[in-house]
């Protein structure tokens, strides 16, 4: 069995209004030194194989059909064994 750990964001190229919003909160807060703050998803969930590869297929599989925007978003993700 394997966790999948996936980090979705917005392409670079995408305006992050929500992001905006956090870093000028930030700021306000006496927090001046961060900047380009982007906001993203964190998904986890376990899948029921042994083989690696096929583990792979489905994240990315997942990622493309449900998870993520291919358009607007990027993903990248990690895969742990589990027991």
């Amino acid at each position: 069995m394997y966790k999948a750990k996936i980090i979705i964001t917005y392409r670079k190229s995408i305006l992050d209004p929500q992001g905006k919003t956090v870093e000028n909160s930030l700021h306000s807060l006496g927090f001046i030194s961060i900047s380009n703050t982007r906001m993203g998803k964190y998904i986890e969930y376990e899948i029921n194989t042994d083989d690696i590869k096929k583990a792979e297929e489905i994240v990315k599989e997942t990622c493309v059909k449900l998870l993520a925007n291919p358009v607007m978003e990027d993903y990248t993700y990690k895969l742990e064994k589990t027991e």
